[in-house]
């Protein structure tokens, strides 16, 4: 098995991490509620996308959750 003849330099480390660093999540307000959410992605709190009404969310969650037991 291989092993390294000399330890790894902090520069040597740094260089090799220097595309490790995380990104800040862009976040867009909705323009129906007002909510925050990710561009291009259906709101979470109220459903819509463009516009548009994708998924319905005033039914509660409660109800759905007894449907599927039946």
């Amino acid at each position: 098995m291989a092993v390294p003849k000399r330890k790894t330099t902090p520069s040597r480390k740094g260089k090799r991490r220097s595309h490790h660093s995380q990104f800040a999540v862009n976040s867009t307000e909705c323009p129906n509620c007002g909510e925050f959410k990710l561009p291009h992605h259906i709101c979470n709190s109220c459903g819509y996308y463009n516009k548009k009404e994708i998924i319905d969310k005033t039914e509660s969650s409660e109800d759905s959750d007894l449907d599927t037991e039946k």
